[in-house]
C-alpha cells in the first residue's frame, strides 16, 4: 500500500503539526507500509536548504520538497503557493493508493484535494484544528469565505475526516459537514532519558538547585494564552520559581510578549530560550518542575503529552483538547482560562510538589500504554485499508 502524506510545511517553527506528520510517516515505514511526503521548503519567514523536486530522506522520511513562492507580502508567502508543487501531483498522485492531506487554508493542501477530485483518488483530511471554533474565528471573513466556496467541497468529497479529538469532532460538526469522520489521536516517539537533567538544566541557567522551574514550551502565538500565563504568574511574587519560555513566533509577537513580561515584573525571573529541539528540548521536559499551557484552543496538544512522557506535571485550561481526558484520570491541573484560577493552581503545585510529582508519574504510564506511534500507526492503517 503506498500512501502520500501532502502538508504545506515539515518545518518545525510551524509547531506540533510538522512533528506529528514526520512521525505518523516514520512509524507506519516501521510498518511496512510505503508512505511518503510531498511538501514545501517553507520554513516560516524563511526557507529550508533541503534538495527540491526529488525524494530525499528528511528526520528519516522519504519528503519530496517543492519550493514555495516568496515574495514580501507576508499573507501570500504564508499561503505556500508552489506551481512546482501542483505539476508533481497532477502527475503522479496516481502513482499511490491514498492521499492523506494535512491542515487546510493552505494552497497544498487544497490543491492536492482538488487533484485528488479531479484524479478520482481516495483521500483522507486531518483538519488539525483548523476547523475548530477558535481558528475559523481568526481572520473570520476570509475563511468562512475560502470554506464556503472551497474547502466545503474538498472535504466533502474526502473518504473520511481525521479528528486527533472528540473535542474537535464536535466543534466542527456544527459546519455541517458530510463527509464521514473518525478519532484517532496523535502518538508520540518517547526521548532517550537523560541522567540528572534536573541538575543539569538548573546548572545551565546558573540558578539554585532546589529553584523549582516552570516551563512554558510551544509555538509563541496570540492562541496559547500566555495573556493569561503571564500575569497570574506576577501574583507569585513572594515565591521562588524560574520560568522558562521555550519557543518563538513572529518578531512582533515576541517583542510583545517581552514587553508584557517586563510590564508584569517577570523579566528577571524568566529565561527566554527560543526555539528549542533535541537534546535541549528534552533537558527542558526532563529537568523541568511544571509544564504550563493555557491555551484558547489546541485541537490535540502534542506539546502536552511530551510533557506527560517526561513526567512532567502538567498545568492546562479547557482549550486544550486533551484537558476532559486528564481531568477524568486526575492526571493533570485542568484550570479555567482565568488568572486567578491559574494562580492558585501554580500555588497548589508549589506547596505540594511531592503530589504533582506522583502525578506526572501516573501521566507518564498512561501515555506509554496509551498514545506510542506504534499503537497509533496499526490503527491508522486499518483506516487506509477500509478507504482504498
Amino acid at each position: 500500500m503506498r500512501i502520500l502524506h501532502v502538508i504545506p510545511s515539515v518545518s518545525m517553527v510551524r509547531g506540533g503539526t510538522s512533528q506529528a506528520v514526520l512521525d505518523m510517516v516514520q512509524a507506519l515505514q516501521a510498518k511496512n507500509v510505503d508512505a511518503e511526503i510531498a511538501t514545501t521548503n517553507d520554513n516560516g519567514d524563511g526557507l529550508l536548504d533541503v534538495p527540491l523536486q526529488k525524494c530525499v530522506e528528511y528526520e528519516k522520511v522519504p519528503t519530496w520538497f517543492f519550493p514555495r513562492f516568496s515574495p514580501t507580502a507576508k499573507a501570500v508567502r504564508e499561503y505556500a503557493f508552489s506551481w512546482q508543487l501542483t505539476q508533481w501531483l497532477w502527475q503522479n498522485m496516481c502513482q499511490y493508493d491514498l492521499v492523506h492531506i494535512h491542515a487546510l487554508f493552505s494552497y497544498p493542501s487544497t490543491i492536492a484535494m482538488a487533484i485528488a477530485r479531479l484524479q478520482n483518488l481516495p483521500y483522507i483530511v486531518s483538519p488539525h484544528g483548523l476547523l475548530c471554533e477558535w481558528s475559523l474565528q481568526q481572520s473570520t471573513r476570509k475563511k468562512q469565505m475560502y470554506l464556503r466556496l472551497i474547502e466545503k467541497a474538498n472535504i466533502n468529497h474526502c473518504q473520511a475526516v481525521h479528528f486527533t479529538s472528540e473535542q474537535e469532532q464536535q466543534e466542527v460538526s456544527q459546519l455541517g459537514l458530510s463527509a464521514l469522520n473518525f478519532v484517532l489521536p496523535l502518538g508520540l516517539s518517547f526521548p532517550k532519558q537523560i541522567g540528572d537533567a534536573r541538575y543539569k538544566l538548573r546548572q545551565s541557567l546558573n540558578i539554585p538547585a532546589e529553584e523549582p522551574i516552570i516551563l512554558f514550551l510551544s509555538r509563541l502565538h496570540p492562541k496559547k494564552g500566555l495573556d493569561f500565563l503571564i500575569p497570574s504568574l506576577s501574583q507569585l511574587a513572594d515565591r521562588r520559581f524560574t520560568f522558562i519560555l521555550a519557543g518563538s513566533g513572529s518578531p512582533d509577537y515576541e517583542s510583545k510578549i517581552k514587553s508584557l513580561l517586563m510590564s508584569y515584573g517577570l523579566s528577571n525571573r524568566t529565561h527566554f530560550a527560543g526555539f528549542v529541539e533535541g537534546e535541549n528540548k528534552n533537558l527542558l521536559l526532563q529537568g523541568s518542575d511544571l509544564f504550563v499551557l493555557t491555551s484558547y484552543s489546541e485541537n490535540f496538544g502534542v506539546a502536552v503529552l511530551e510533557a506527560l512522557a517526561a513526567g512532567l506535571p502538567v498545568l492546562i485550561t479547557p482549550g486544550v483538547a486533551l484537558a476532559s481526558m486528564l481531568e477524568q484520570h486526575q492526571l493533570a491541573y485542568v484550570v479555567q482560562q482565568d488568572v486567578s484560577e491559574i494562580t492558585n493552581a501554580i500555588l497548589d503545585f508549589l506547596n505540594s510538589p511531592k503530589l504533582a510529582q506522583q502525578m506526572g508519574e501516573r501521566a507518564h504510564k498512561f501515555v506509554l500504554e496509551k498514545y506510542t506511534w506504534e499503537n497509533i500507526a496499526g490503527k491508522m492503517i486499518r483506516v487506509y485499508t477500509s478507504n482504498v
